[in-house]
């Protein structure tokens, strides 16, 4: 597995440091997106301007990506292998659970093309549906 993780990161090459490992490791385990304080909690004792640094070297690497899901809190999710530096090729839509505040990724939900006014630029797009999870919905 540390194998795997290490790989990874030379993949994007991210140099494998002690710290780039240990936070690659925690964001595969994780089912949701997770914010900068969800990383603190989850890998105390740690520095948390080197957890923010790092998390900004995987997005700048295509390793992750940031999600504004409407909630005033930055979170962060992995992509998917064809993201790279230049380019997150990953635009999916993502899920708020207004139940237990949960932001999930649907990958296989692509974030469909809109046709822009002439001379209109996108430089980031976001599609958050909120609403209640397969966790938190009554059988």
């Amino acid at each position: 597995m540390k194998k795997d993780i290490e790989q990874r990161l030379k993949n994007k090459n991210i140099n494998p440091t002690a710290m780039r490992l240990l936070v690659l490791d925690f964001l595969t385990q994780q089912n949701a997106a997770i914010s900068l304080n969800d990383l603190e909690k989850g890998m105390e004792p740690s520095d948390r301007i080197t957890l923010y640094r790092t998390l900004k070297t995987f997005e700048e690497k295509g390793l992750v990506h940031h999600i504004d899901d409407g909630t005033g809190t930055t979170k962060y999710a992995l992509c998917l292998e064809e993201c790279d530096g230049d380019h997150h090729h990953d635009l999916h839509v993502h899920f708020y659970c207004t139940s237990c505040k949960e932001t999930f990724c649907l990958p296989n939900t692509k974030i469909p093309e809109i046709s822009l006014p002439k001379k209109f630029r996108p430089e980031e797009m976001n599609l958050v549906i909120k609403g209640i999870c397969d966790h938190c919905s009554p059988d």
